[in-house]
């Protein structure tokens, strides 16, 4: 009995050792091992228990300029807008303060707001640290992710006006989440043994072998936005097509191979003096908030050119408009400066502006 044992335990670690030996291979001079400076500037998250949050704070009349100037835009200035994104604020209750469960998740509301769903400040602490601002994420300071933080909170009834968010008061604030108490756990997400979200039943019978294309992009939609292709992240399953490119599949019927050429030409060989702007007004996400004829946030590129097209001195005040900001002029949603572009792509979107954006 013990010399089986024996016998079986050297197998074993005989087994073991194989396994090392193949896990580890020594490759030389691939590689190298990532520096302290480099692990900091990734390892970024911070937890529900608030490990990895930065010393800091900021205040939430801080707060309220650093929205107006970065995050009104696209939010609207109470964080109310519904124009881009889901509103962030609404739909809670001082009762839901108290009980830590969002009355409006049981369908009163017609649409759920950030507020009305998150359970713990942790979570919006950290998107807006690492994804905000939307069209130059990781520039705000740590001061001013507190400060945003608090102007939300604020905005929600949940902190008073002169309240300054920190590192060190943060966990109590924690404790006044309209859905502190509303996070679940008994689901496959959380817990491996939890009740999966859906119930998918395996194909066992006439499955089909090839898929078929539901819907595809009209050729005059094609790049409207940009290179889909290149909007994508590099990890992950999802891949955009590549927009830039004519469609792979021929279109049956001269019409459309006319309607592909002319839509090409207008990309490709815009008119003399003009640059193509619709690849400049996507290269700098000026799309994010104009639309080509109709508003989205600001008013859309026909409608400035509308404006602008019998102004005096109209170039010279779409380049100082584009690179500051403002608002006022179309009401009261305020554009952020744009400080990152060039002198001369300034002056080829107002040239492109001024020539009736096709």
């Amino acid at each position: 009995m013990s010399r089986r044992i024996s016998v079986g335990a050297l197998a074993l670690a005989g087994a073991i050792a194989a396994a090392q030996a193949w896990a580890a291979p020594k490759l030389e001079g691939i590689g190298r091992a990532a520096t302290p400076a480099e692990i900091r500037a990734w390892d970024i998250d911070v937890r529900p228990d608030f490990q990895g949050l930065p010393q800091g704070s900021g205040s939430v009349a801080k707060g309220q300029q650093v929205w107006e100037a970065k995050c009104a835009s696209c939010h609207g200035v109470f964080g109310e807008s519904v124009e881009v994104f889901t509103p962030i604020v609404g739909g809670t209750r001082k009762e839901d303060i108290q009980s830590g469960r969002a009355s409006g998740l049981k369908g009163r509301e017609s649409q759920r707001t950030t507020l009305m769903k998150l359970w713990s400040i942790s979570t919006l602490w950290d998107y807006i640290n690492r994804a905000m601002p939307w069209t130059d994420p990781k520039t705000l300071s740590v001061e001013e992710v507190y400060a945003v933080t608090a102007y939300i909170l604020n905005l929600g009834e949940i902190v008073p006006a002169n309240f300054t968010l920190s590192d060190r008061n943060i966990a109590e604030v924690q404790q006044l989440l309209p859905n502190r108490n509303g996070r679940t756990l008994a689901h496959g997400l959380w817990d491996i043994r939890g009740k999966p979200d859906v119930r998918n039943a395996a194909c066992m019978k006439d499955c089909p072998v090839e898929g078929k294309t539901a819907s595809s992009i009209p050729d005059y939609a094609r790049n409207s936005h940009g290179n889909l292709a290149a909007q994508n992240r590099v990890v992950g399953p999802v891949r955009g097509a590549d927009t830039a490119r004519p469609p792979l599949e021929a279109k049956a019927g001269e019409a459309a191979g006319q309607l592909r050429a002319s839509a090409r030409a207008t990309l490709e060989q815009p008119a003399e003096g003009v640059a193509d702007g619709l690849t400049l007004a996507n290269q700098y996400a000026c799309t994010a908030c104009h639309g080509l004829e109709r508003k989205i946030v600001g008013p859309g590129f026909q409608e400035i050119a509308g404006k602008y097209k019998s102004v005096a001195g109209a170039e010279g005040r779409l380049i100082e408009k584009i690179r500051s900001g403002g608002s006022g002029a179309w009401g009261e949603a305020a554009m952020p400066p744009q400080p990152g572009v060039s002198d001369q792509d300034l002056r080829r979107l107002a040239k492109w502006l001024l020539a009736g954006p096709k």
